[in-house]
């Protein structure tokens, strides 16, 4: 009997094997308390297939990755792994670094910057070595002067090294606003941006419940008003919220590590998501040169298009005092 060609048109009648499937690999740089429950996060999310944790600390990352890894049967199907070898972030499609110095209560973001910046000039170079054509998520305190450091230390495009900018105040904001409205904290859509920090705020001209303009409820039944007295007060509530946490456990890790993931996933899986991202901002509202957080396009090739958000004068105003002080601490620093 004669053989016949097989279906793939190769001798001997049987299909070629198809090609493995190309996994997304996440790494994560710092197992402390936001770096550990951020590979937890992503992991129960399923935002990778593999999670890579390194630290300095041998036995501090190990027992964290052998940790979550007992846990792997309770999550989507995934691979851990916890190195002090830097070669264990190679060939990674997303890197987000947590590594920095701990924020003492009383403590400003930007007070941290010195000692970051520092770390984050001996860390860079052998990451983007070993994971070349990664997207560098930067989660580090103060994330807006780290970010544009690291953007110039690295020498990156600048679509591949954001920083996580203000996704978790935003989250914060419609918690806050939720919970004095009485909806469903995902019926509410409003952005923070500028710094993320004490000169962040919070765009509410463009924030909407529902279908209704922010500015225009009046809230439900005679309860939820919005007046600009209860809006004062949720924003600085939004300023405030990271020091009180602070001051009571020693750090923020659980929606920082949430917010996290969400943006890892919008790269792994090309959401191509709006999310207020800290990116280098060139000619945005006439504001350049400064790494801020403004709503963006995120997916797999980092941050994209940033939205033209429509801004009264005052936020207009207040987001240019917000560049200015994020940009006169990276001058400081000789950024």
């Amino acid at each position: 009997m004669t053989e016949q060609p097989g279906l793939d048109g190769d001798e001997g009648g049987l299909a070629s094997a198809p090609p493995p499937r190309r996994t997304s690999k996440l790494s994560i740089v710092g197992a402390g308390a936001v770096g550990s429950t951020m590979a937890y996060a992503a992991l129960m999310r399923g935002a990778a297939r593999t999670v890579a944790l390194y630290d300095i600390d041998k036995a501090k990352v190990e027992a964290e990755a052998l940790d979550l890894g007992h846990g792997i049967q309770f999550m989507p199907m995934a691979e851990i792994l916890g190195s002090d070898d830097i070669a264990v972030c190679a060939d990674s499609d997303v890197v987000v670094v947590t590594a920095g110095a701990k924020q003492r209560p009383g403590q400003t973001r930007l007070d941290l910057a010195e000692a970051t910046v520092s770390l984050i000039k001996k860390i860079l170079p052998p990451l983007v070595e070993v994971a070349p054509d990664a997207v560098y998520v930067m989660v580090t305190n103060p994330v807006d002067v780290v970010t544009y450091a690291a953007l110039r230390l690295s020498g990156l495009p600048p679509a591949r090294m954001f920083g996580s900018g203000t996704v978790l105040d935003s989250s914060r904001l419609r918690y806050l606003i939720a919970r004095h409205t009485g909806v469903a904290v995902q019926n509410v859509h409003a952005y923070v941006a500028g710094e993320h920090g004490d000169t962040e705020l919070p765009l509410w001209s463009s924030a909407s419940i529902g279908a209704v303009p922010l500015l225009d409820w009046n809230g439900i039944g005679g309860r939820g008003a919005l007046t600009s007295e209860v809006r004062e007060d949720i924003a600085r509530e939004v300023v405030e919220s990271a020091y009180k946490i602070i001051a009571g456990k020693g750090a923020t890790n659980y929606a920082v590590a949430l917010a996290g993931s969400r943006i890892i996933e919008a790269v792994v899986k090309d959401e191509q998501r709006i999310l207020p991202v800290s990116s280098l901002l060139d000619g945005y509202h006439g504001i350049s040169d400064v790494c801020l957080s403004v709503p963006a396009l995120v997916g797999r090739g980092g941050v994209g298009d940033r939205l033209e958000v429509p801004m009264s004068a005052d936020e207009l105003a207040g987001l240019r005092r917000s560049a200015e002080a994020v940009r006169s601490v990276a001058r400081r620093f000789g950024f």
